[in-house]
């Protein structure tokens, strides 16, 4: 675009890029123990360059590698002081740079103390899935397009 401004294409003429919308702007689970989910989720997670960049006494931040400031998954005790529990159907995906990594990190969950829920593997003919269930029973998805 700067080139095209410099060339003095005018502003009428130049390609527009498509504004990038997101649906999300973060996920959060409950857990009923935040040191001992952050210590799963710490490990789980640097498996896929996702990494805890904020803490306090009620939740855990995580953000990708790549954006530190922009924090998209978080562990936090219930604001209202009650039991977390999960939802029936909820499930989270988090998504994986291949199928080896998609493996490594659902064996990982599992050895981290999380439960199976499915096997990796292709599923609806395309694309490579994972699922666990982690200390606290959330369901989560390792997911790989390729």
């Amino acid at each position: 675009m700067k080139i095209l401004a410099l060339l003095g294409v005018p502003v009428q003429v130049r390609p527009r890029l498509p504004i990038l919308k997101i649906m999300f702007s973060f996920v959060t689970i409950g857990t009923n123990n935040l040191e001992k989910s952050k210590l799963f989720y710490n490990e789980l997670l640097a498996s896929i360059d996702i990494v805890k960049v904020e803490e306090s006494q009620r939740y855990v931040g995580y953000a990708r590698k790549e954006h530190l400031n922009k924090v998209e998954f978080y562990l936090m005790k219930p604001h209202n002081n009650k039991e977390a529990t999960i939802g029936n159907g909820t499930m989270i995906t988090f998504t994986a740079n291949s199928k080896q990594n998609v493996i490594i990190t659902y064996n990982l969950a599992l050895k981290l103390g999380g439960i199976d829920e499915g096997s990796p593997g292709p599923r609806h003919e395309e694309h490579f899935y994972a699922y666990f269930r982690d200390l606290d029973g959330n369901k989560i998805c390792i997911y790989c397009p390729d």
